[in-house]
């Protein structure tokens, strides 16, 4: 009925606890949580690989936005700048979504968790988003 998304994700990180149940431990994949590849990804990661584990993919997603946002500082080319933060806030807003619909704190809307979750056209936008950052962050002057 209403809310079996979520109340499948809530057993799905509640069950990780600190540590998790290893990868490949996870039951909530198997048969409850619908879409565990795409949109359930974060609850996945979460009864896998823990509370440990959660933390860490939000501290690098944490890092990749700021590197963005370093990169739109440093570059003396506006439009580059813009451009790079643009991609800097693409990819931290759709890791946000992402995680809060995992957690229950907003409902679901099927975007998929950058370079993590399965999805062909996600994955495709999400690399060639870094690599124009990274083209952006070659014409910095050290």
């Amino acid at each position: 009925g209403a809310g079996y998304h979520t109340i499948q994700s809530y057993y799905a990180l509640g069950s990780g606890g600190i540590w998790g149940t290893g990868i490949g431990g996870g039951t909530q994949k198997l048969l409850y949580l619908p879409t565990p590849h795409t949109d359930s990804i974060f609850s996945v990661i979460g009864e896998e690989l823990g509370f440990i584990g959660t933390t860490l993919v939000v501290i690098l997603f944490m890092i990749v936005v700021w590197r963005g946002i370093n990169i739109a500082l440093h570059t003396e080319d506006r439009f580059a700048g813009l451009l790079a933060i643009g991609i800097s806030c693409l990819i931290g807003l759709q890791a946000v979504i992402n995680i809060g619909v995992a957690t229950g704190s907003i409902p679901s809307k099927g975007i998929t968790l950058p370079f993590i979750s399965s999805g062909g056209s996600s994955l495709v936008v999400c690399l060639a988003s870094i690599g124009i950052l990274l083209n952006i962050s070659r014409g910095i002057r050290r």
